[in-house]
């Protein structure tokens, strides 16, 4: 039977009795997913219960430094926790072994379709990491570095260092805290946004080179291919940050980035300004996310994935000027 709470106290107490746990990130995993995982992770640890964190996909090598305190338990699990997943789809590679296996889900995103024994979704929270941090305070566990690492790589990454329009004063002051706690705020800053590899230099021209735009420019779609990829010899890393090119056009209102993962299977990232809710548009498609970022994966011709996003696209656009 599922329980849907609002109170993260409900998921302390349940923390607290259960044990063997795994943690789940969702596919093709980004900062927050990772680093609410290692952060519940660590602090379930220091409460001396096992735990580890399952991986969704290739750890990208920028997090590797979450890693640092981190080794797998040997353990057979008995209890599942996702973090940060919103839609059944995330699971990815796991579904099989993991849909309706989930004891506790935690996620910030306003659509959460996922069925846990007990669920917590906090939209108000810019970065799932927001939601972690205050639990492991309820907890009344010690933040130690790794933790903090962890907490704050969550809330920088989800709110592109501060930049985006989910950031609260609660984010600030939470990512100030984190910074007295001893968290590495310049170098993790460094690394996740202003390094680029020469791999990534090259994607970025010919990703440029792949620009429409649409509706009077208030729409801008971009793409990446295996061959892009293949040719400029870009990993997981450089693909980091992509997504935010096409809104950042004056006049678009609506970025939408289309990535080749296999023949005919895509990953749509879809970017929006003010009232334009980029969420309405992944939900159309099975995905989720938030008003300003949300995805979705769609099969099909790439010319036809295009039309049909582009079609949603135009239909959010008349709707949020209608309002």
């Amino acid at each position: 039977m599922q329980m849907i709470t609002k109170n993260l106290d409900d998921v302390a107490r349940e923390l607290k009795k259960i044990d063997y746990s795994v943690i789940l990130t969702h596919q093709y995993p980004d900062g927050d997913t990772v680093g609410s995982a290692f952060a519940l992770c660590y602090a379930l640890r220091k409460i001396g219960k096992h735990a580890n964190v399952i991986i969704n996909g290739n750890l990208d090598k920028k997090f590797s430094y979450l890693m640092d305190s981190y080794q797998n338990q040997d353990f057979v699990y008995r209890s599942v926790i996702s973090v940060d997943i919103a839609a059944t789809q995330l699971l990815g590679d796991l579904k099989d072994e993991f849909v309706n296996k989930i004891d506790i889900c935690i996620d910030h995103h306003a659509v959460n379709d996922i069925a846990a024994k007990l669920r917590y979704v906090n939209p108000t929270a810019a970065a799932n990491a927001e939601n972690i941090f205050e639990l492991i305070k309820i907890l009344d566990v010690d933040i130690d570095k790794p933790i903090a690492n962890a907490l704050y790589t969550g809330i920088c990454t989800d709110t592109g260092c501060f930049k985006f329009s989910n950031v609260t004063s609660q984010t600030l002051r939470y990512a100030a805290e984190l910074v007295d706690l001893g968290c590495d705020s310049y170098e993790i800053n460094r690394i996740m946004f202003d390094t680029k590899s020469m791999a990534r230099i090259r994607l970025e021209k010919a990703v440029l080179e792949s620009l429409t735009l649409h509706a009077d420019g208030k729409i801008a779609v971009i793409n990446t291919t295996l061959k892009m990829e293949t040719e400029t010899g870009v990993g997981d890393t450089d693909m980091d940050g992509i997504a935010s090119i096409p809104r950042q056009i004056e006049g678009v209102v609506i970025g939408v980035t289309i990535k080749e993962k296999a023949d005919c299977d895509f990953k749509v990232s879809i970017r929006s300004l003010g009232n334009y809710d980029a969420s309405k548009i992944a939900v159309a498609f099975g995905g989720g996310g938030h008003h300003a970022a949300a995805g979705c994966s769609v099969k099909g011709n790439f010319d036809d994935v295009k039309k049909q996003i582009i079609s949603v696209a135009e239909s959010e656009i008349k709707r949020a000027e209608n309002l």
